[in-house]
């Protein structure tokens, strides 16, 4: 039985089922469990959520419960459900809008896979109700703006790649759902699958998930079990889904049948496989590695395009381009007039003509002041000619240039 209390009624025993607030507010990084520690109740009194749910059922319910009517009726209580769901329907805002919440989620979600990782270590399930809550909320920013967190979780450093990469697949898989016009529950499924995909490096030898350099062939052998060892681990959980499982153990097939662990080809690979493999190569790719730093955005693209006859499904990687741009958020573009840019967002009118922000002379090689230029705007005559290399030209800060 559920009950909603104020914050400051809560006690030790008390199972916590649900924080009345944004996942944002709240101190914990999972919303479903025991009260044990009252540096728990603490923060939560410190946080900016005033109320919440608890489970009477599994934990202690308020001292001064009477034998009564309980304070709302069933009725009360679903319609108060239904008002707070439509509130928190996400509603599409700019990049600029979204970036600095983007952040905060890309943050606390940085954490959030950190312990769950810690706990996989440490012998203990995963809690799927937890990772339920970080993909709504990572689901919730793509539906406001899918630029904003995809682009912000490619800026990950070497040392966060494993726990970012799994943040960062989460957002793509969700991205790439929608593109493929898959109903809510797929959606979910997907994103679920991206945040899991790679639970098993949790069980890798920390010295070879770690090396600041590259993997010798032995090395590699090992990291090639990650996808069996966490399949195992979470069919043993018993509470992922069927196609988080098949995505955990299958995201490295490639349709010629080349890939690892089962080398499966074509249609044997499941549709969430076959999106799992496209967004794992692309965030793996444009990430900064302890042994390489990230290709461009727009650069990746190329290059997966030229894989994608070997590696990937030829249906969903269009899609997938469809759903980040052939420009990505980030990339370091040319314009007509000789000028750069970095893209800011994609135009829902041409994958060919999103905003940018021109800031470089390649004429006088010299920085000019900042220009946004939407080139999907009727009249605008500026248009991309092609994709450059940061580097030949000096330039070190493009990420804070659409980071801003």
């Amino acid at each position: 039985m559920l009950r909603k209390i104020k914050t400051k009624d809560l006690r030790l025993g008390m199972h916590l089922h649900e924080l009345c607030g944004s996942w944002m507010d709240h101190p914990f990084w999972r919303s479903k469990f025991i009260l044990t520690d009252p540096k728990e109740i603490q923060s939560l009194l410190e946080s900016p959520i005033k109320e919440v749910w608890i489970d009477v059922s599994k934990g202690l319910d308020r001292a001064e419960e009477t034998q009564g009517p309980t304070e709302k009726s069933t009725v009360e209580v679903l319609m108060e459900a239904e008002v707070a769901q439509h509130a928190r329907t996400p509603r599409p805002v700019s990049m600029s809008e979204e970036l600095k919440r983007a952040a905060m989620i890309c943050n606390k979600a940085r954490h959030a896979v950190v312990s769950m990782f810690q706990e996989v270590r440490m012998g203990k399930a995963i809690s799927s109700e937890a990772a339920g809550e970080l993909v709504e909320e990572i689901s919730s920013s793509i539906m406001r703006n899918p630029g904003a967190l995809i682009s912000l979780a490619r800026l990950k450093t070497a040392d966060d790649y494993t726990y970012m990469h799994s943040v960062a697949v989460c957002a793509l898989m969700v991205s790439l759902a929608r593109q493929l016009d898959l109903d809510e529950h797929d959606v979910r499924e997907a994103g679920m699958a991206g945040l899991l995909h790679d639970i098993g490096k949790a069980m890798m030898p920390m010295d070879v998930l770690n090396k600041p350099g590259k993997l010798t062939d032995d090395e590699f052998r090992i990291i090639k079990n990650h996808p069996l060892a966490g399949h195992r681990l979470l069919a043993e959980g018993k509470a992922a889904s069927d196609i988080v499982l098949d995505v955990c153990l299958h995201h490295h097939e490639k349709v010629d049948g080349t890939g690892y662990p089962h080398r499966l080809a074509g249609e044997r690979i499941s549709l969430f496989a076959r999106m799992g493999a496209v967004c794992d190569v692309y965030d793996a790719i444009t990430s900064n590695r302890p042994y390489k730093t990230g290709w461009d955005p727009a650069e990746s693209i190329r290059k997966m395009t030229e894989w994608s006859q070997s590696h990937f499904d030829e249906r969903v990687f269009q899609a997938f381009v469809k759903s980040i741009g052939i420009y990505p958020t980030g990339s370091l573009v040319k314009l007509g007039s000789g000028r750069l840019a970095v893209v800011i967002e994609q135009s829902e009118k041409s994958l060919l003509a999103p905003l940018v922000k021109v800031f470089f002379s390649t004429r006088s090689k010299t920085y000019i002041p900042p220009e946004m230029i939407d080139l999907s705007r009727p009249g605008v005559t500026e248009k991309i000619v092609g994709r450059e290399n940061a580097a030949i030209w000096g330039i070190k800060n493009l990420d804070d240039l659409w980071g801003n």
